[in-house]
Parts: C-alpha cells; structure tokens; sequence
C-alpha cells in the first residue's frame, strides 16, 4: 500500500527523501532529522545526502536485510511487521508496517537495500 507523505518543513518538494524517510522511521522532526544528519555528515566531511554516507549511517544503526531483487512495494509486503529503510537508485523511503510514505508511488521500482528500524 502507498500513502502520500510530505514532511518537508515547509511543504517543499525537495531532494529530501533521505530527511523525510529517516524521520519518519525514527519519529523524530523533519528539522531535527536535518540537523543531526547535516552534524553527521559535516563530521565526515560529505554532504547530508551523499550516498555513500547514507548507507553506512543506516549500516551503523540498523540491521541490513536481503532484499532478493524484490521491488519496493514486495519488500514493504514482506516486512510488514515492521518499520523499515529502503534504498533504490537515487532513492530512499520508509515503510511502515506495510505501508510505504512518500512523495511519490515508487512500490514498482527495484528494492537495493532495507533496514529494520522497528
């Protein structure tokens, strides 16, 4: 299933989508998500939505699950127990227990990497 979801502190459709999933996988505020990510990142000397920098920050907090070249939406069906990341090509959403929150429908689009967060 898909819900639209925009956090986006000022309503913005913006590269965000590292902020916005994050943030709602976590329960914490767009702009604190964007505080503690910029701080992060700004500590490794990249920017807040490097991909490399997303994946070991992920890597660092969260189990990293087999997706089985499964799409977005099959990953979401799968763990729907649980709240989780997951990353496709310039992408990252969050599904929560089923439910994929997004900007966008990206549920037919290829699943990289998923993370359980809860």
């Amino acid at each position: 299933m898909y819900k639209f979801y925009n956090n986006n502190a000022l309503g913005l459709f913006e590269n965000d989508c590292a902020i916005r999933s994050i943030s709602l996988a976590t329960g914490n505020s767009w702009d604190d998500t964007y505080q503690y990510l910029s701080n992060k990142a700004r500590l490794k000397g990249t920017m807040l939505d490097d991909r490399d920098f997303i994946l070991d920050f992920l890597d660092e907090r969260y189990e990293r699950v087999p997706t089985y070249n499964l799409s977005v939406g099959e990953v979401s069906a799968k763990y729907n127990d649980n709240v989780i990341l997951i990353t496709m090509t310039g992408h990252i959403v969050c599904s929560k227990y089923g439910v994929i929150y997004d900007s966008f429908d990206c549920r037919e689009r290829q699943a990289e990497y998923c993370w359980i967060v809860k």
